[in-house]
């Protein structure tokens, strides 16, 4: 595959024929994305008084930890339903479905071999107005345990501050649960800066879904008010996790005040740099993750990525919702289209901010 254009550029990546590594450029920011995962490797923002590019995601400089199943999850999707499901199973129309138990005794972001650990079928999105890459694969029936085909796309768009990603997802016969995520690594200091503590963030979520020892919610929307877990007005991350065993990683039920569609879900904020984040989606859960389990992980540039070096911030369905009906339902019959959209928007201010939430 040849150079599409200014803006997309494609060569291949590693050893494995057919995989691929995207780069789009648009305005101050490129952003290099491969088939493998469908995954973002890399993100970096112009910054005019560093005279150098900052990327901020975390992640490998060649394939191969993507691909040998050694990656935390860094940029990729994951599905065909992420985060955990307990005891890995499930029951639908009188029928338990078994999965693979590859968290525990629970499966996590789709089994031992889910999305994240495929090839991708993919090209450029010439009628895009924007730097686009589709990515497509089709997930066979019986796949991770998971019943009937399943059709699934992801779009990324790069508009000139912001990464546009798209989900969808089509079954072919069979009803399915869906619940993809997108599962990149932020530090918006970069990469290398260490740890995410002492960024600000606020959720627009006004309760979440407390977890028992394994992760797993208990089913109740827990209010967010005077707990560890309280981000509707901007906070420093480090100012309370202490008070969370393990760290953050948990799943918010977002406000959306705004009704359908696209709404805000969260803003985080680099004081060092100015660097904000600003999160869009129509989902109705939020995974907020702070990269408790890195340990020592071998990453781009010579970096060492330790625990806190970065955050997830994953839009998603309710984690175990195909055993809980309190939960909003991940089930998709065909004939129905899963969708799930979110956008990444970009800015730089050195101006402080103490409210977060849209008006």
């Amino acid at each position: 595959m040849a150079s599409d254009s200014k803006c997309v550029d494609v060569e291949a990546w590693g050893r494995k024929p057919g995989v691929y590594l995207y780069t789009l450029r648009n305005g101050g920011i490129t952003a290099r994305i491969t088939n493998w995962g469908a995954t973002i490797v890399s993100l970096c923002l112009r910054d005019p008084s560093a005279g150098e590019d900052i990327d901020i995601v975390l992640g490998f400089d060649s394939c191969d930890p993507y691909m040998d199943g050694t990656s935390p999850y860094f940029g990729c999707i994951v599905g065909r339903v992420a985060n955990r499901i307990k005891d890995a199973s499930f029951s639908m129309d009188g029928v338990t479905y078994t999965l693979p138990a590859n968290n525990n005794m629970n499966t996590l972001h789709g089994g031992e071999v889910g999305y994240d650990k495929v090839l991708w079928q993919s090209q450029i999105v010439k009628e895009s107005q924007v730097p686009a890459v589709e990515f497509t694969y089709r997930s066979s029936d019986g796949e991770q345990g998971f019943p009937g085909e399943l059709d699934v796309s992801v779009t990324y768009a790069l508009h000139e501050n912001e990464l546009r990603v798209e989900m969808r997802a089509v079954p072919a016969s069979k009803q399915t649960p869906v619940s993809l995520a997108q599962h990149t690594y932020w530090n918006l200091a970069g990469h290398k800066s260490g740890s995410i503590l002492d960024h600000t963030i606020c959720i627009s979520a006004s309760r979440y879904t407390p977890v028992d020892d394994f992760q797993i919610p208990t089913g109740e929307l827990a209010p967010v008010a005077g707990t560890a877990f309280d981000f509707l007005q901007e906070a420093r991350i480090g100012s309370r996790i202490d008070q969370v065993e393990g760290g953050y990683d948990h799943n918010y039920v977002l406000d959306q005040k705004q009704g359908p569609g696209l709404c805000f879900a969260a803003r985080v904020r680099d004081p060092s740099s100015g660097r904000t984040m600003e999160l869009l989606t129509d989902a109705p859960g939020l995974q907020f993750y702070t990269g408790n389990f890195l340990v020592a992980e071998a990453g781009k540039d010579g970096q060492v990525y330790r625990k806190h070096a970065g955050l997830c911030l994953e839009t998603q369905g309710f984690p175990n919702a195909v055993n809980d009906a309190r939960f909003p339902s991940v089930m998709v019959s065909p004939g129905e289209v899963y969708r799930h959209q979110m956008v990444f928007r970009f800015s730089v201010t050195r101006k402080e901010k103490t409210k977060c939430l849209l008006e």
